[in-house]
């Protein structure tokens, strides 16, 4: 994707998110202020998450309303609940042993921010998860790696070890859809034709 002459912002300190936006432009800002992640309890998970991506990235772009800034939030669904990040070991225990041997969905949400405008979707992927003993789960979590993923994973590191299969796109697990970010940055460039 041509992006020369836009400046770029990411609203996010992930890594992971820093690399799959490098798939679509070469360079970019990263800039991340904390805001209120709460979301109302009834709410689905998909709304949540596209919420929460374009929460993420107001202040940013309120600042550099010149600049497209990208934003995105992840959320774990397990039968209708949202598991996001876990707060403690305990915690990413109990989601792991709650995903073994299930399906899940990852919801992943992106807002793309331009010139006081935001579009914003959400792009979802079906992940399978094989029955996992007390034990692989104990020394995952000791590791420290699913300490700030939602649901207590990440596909790809050491968490991907647990994934049977996967109907959908790896990196709308991994926390950024390329394919939708692809599609909200063109429609605010062509809405600003």
């Amino acid at each position: 994707m041509e992006l020369n002459g836009y400046r770029v912002i990411l609203a996010s300190r992930s890594p992971r998110r820093r690399e799959l936006l490098g798939r679509i432009c070469e360079e970019f800002e990263v800039e991340s202020l904390d805001v209120d992640e709460t979301l109302p309890r009834d709410m689905h998970p998909r709304d949540g998450v596209r919420l929460l991506a374009v929460r993420k990235g107001e202040p940013i772009a309120k600042a550099a309303p010149e600049a497209i800034v990208i934003s995105s939030d992840t959320l774990v669904e397990l039968g209708g609940e949202p598991l996001g990040k876990p707060t403690s070991e305990e915690d990413a225990f109990s989601m792991l042993r709650r995903l073994s041997g299930r399906a899940h969905n990852v919801h992943t949400g992106v807002a793309v921010h331009f010139h006081s405008r935001a579009y914003s979707g959400v792009d979802s992927t079906a992940v399978r998860f094989r029955d996992l003993t007390d034990a692989e789960i104990l020394d995952y979590v000791k590791g420290g790696e699913p300490m700030d993923k939602a649901g207590a994973y990440g596909i790809q590191g050491e968490g991907g070890k647990f994934v049977l299969g996967y109907d959908g796109e790896f990196d709308t697990v991994m926390g950024l859809s390329v394919k939708l970010t692809e599609e909200l940055i063109a429609k605010a460039l062509e809405d600003e034709q």
